[in-house]
């Protein structure tokens, strides 16, 4: 491949995801909006983190993204081709090359397979070692690449603590090549101290492998120190999105603002002096969201236009996108937007 056509093949998206909605209906008259037309691209070798509040849908457009739910409308494409119309090889392929690391090493990881038929059962899927002594040397490199030893491949998951569990819940994704890793929040259920060493080996492994992530998490400190660009979602929906450092640095989205006021700080006279900005009311039911925007009903500069029509999520500055009529038009221009709402 000529530099030209590398270059281009670099600009392209690994992972592109388009109005994506997903509804699940819990009665006969009763749907919750879980994802709400959301829309945004990762490129191969960076870190996407997807924050929000508990119940906000970043997991549910995460398995949407790798294909564990068939989505209400929307497309979600891999490599340009639409990840839920996959069949054949092209569907097994794609089950190679994109993994999970979940939430909860407890659960994730079943108590009677021992940790190398854990690790090695996708390789078996997807026969990519059929002599044994390759296979045992395989899982060995990955035990190692985590952190632990060639000695814990025998052993039951009930021996090991939650920080090793969860570590061999990387080796078991990182088992048959992955190119792309969806980490569902997988550091929300260690301990503090657990949290940043888990942290630091998934960057590690993706400066060693070339891998591409989605980060799911709640911890804003922790979406910042391992993301490239942070998309901020509510109720559903994609309110932020910019490059991590822009994004902390100048958020621009009211809910984001408030969301940046409650990092803690480590200096003692900084926390004390900065203002917390504490949002009012409660989050509405994703059953019966409110017409408009989303945030509207808890937003201190809610205009008449947020109440009758969703803003679209626009580029305000180069590669930073926000969804509110204030960040984009100004206050005259949001006037003229809810006349046209009329």
């Amino acid at each position: 491949m000529s530099s030209e056509k590398k270059s281009a093949a670099a600009k392209e998206p690994l992972v592109k995801v388009e109005h994506l909605k997903q509804y699940f209906k819990v009665s006969r008259k009763a749907t919750v909006k879980a994802v709400d037309d959301v829309s945004f691209e990762i490129m191969p070798g960076e870190t996407l983190g997807l924050v929000g509040e508990s119940g906000c849908g970043k997991t549910t457009c995460g398995r949407c993204v790798v294909g564990m739910y068939t989505p209400t409308s929307g497309t979600v494409t891999y490599r340009g081709k639409d990840v839920h119309s996959l069949k054949g090889k092209e569907k097994k392929e794609f089950n190679k090359e994109v993994q999970v690391i979940f939430q909860d090493p407890y659960a994730s990881l079943d108590p009677r397979m021992t940790v190398s038929e854990i690790i090695g059962e996708g390789m078996d899927i997807h026969h990519l070692y059929m002599d044994k002594d390759a296979r045992r040397n395989r899982i060995g490199e990955l035990l190692h690449m985590v952190g632990l030893n060639q000695e814990h491949a025998n052993r039951f998951i009930h021996e090991f603590s939650g920080g090793q569990r969860q570590r061999i819940g990387i080796a078991r994704a990182l088992a048959v090549e992955p190119k792309f890793i969806m980490c569902d929040e997988p550091v929300s259920a260690l301990d503090v101290s657990i949290q940043a060493q888990v942290a630091n080996l998934l960057i590690s492994l993706q400066e060693r492998m070339g891998l591409t992530y989605l980060f799911i998490a709640h911890d804003l400190a922790m979406v910042k120190h391992i993301s490239d660009r942070v998309a901020v979602m509510y109720l559903g929906a994609v309110m932020e999105l910019a490059d991590s450092h822009e994004l902390y640095e100048h958020p621009m989205h009211p809910y984001t603002k408030a969301l940046m006021s409650a990092i803690p700080i480590a200096d003692p006279h900084t926390e004390d002096t900065r203002q917390r900005i504490v949002l009012e009311g409660e989050v509405p039911s994703p059953i019966n969201p409110p017409p408009g925007c989303k945030f509207q009903n808890r937003c201190a500069y809610a205009m008449e236009c947020c109440h009758k029509a969703a803003p679209p999520l626009e580029e305000v500055s180069p590669g930073h996108y926000v969804a509110c009529y204030l960040c984009q038009k100004g206050k005259e221009a949001a006037a003229a937007a809810a006349e046209e709402a009329k």
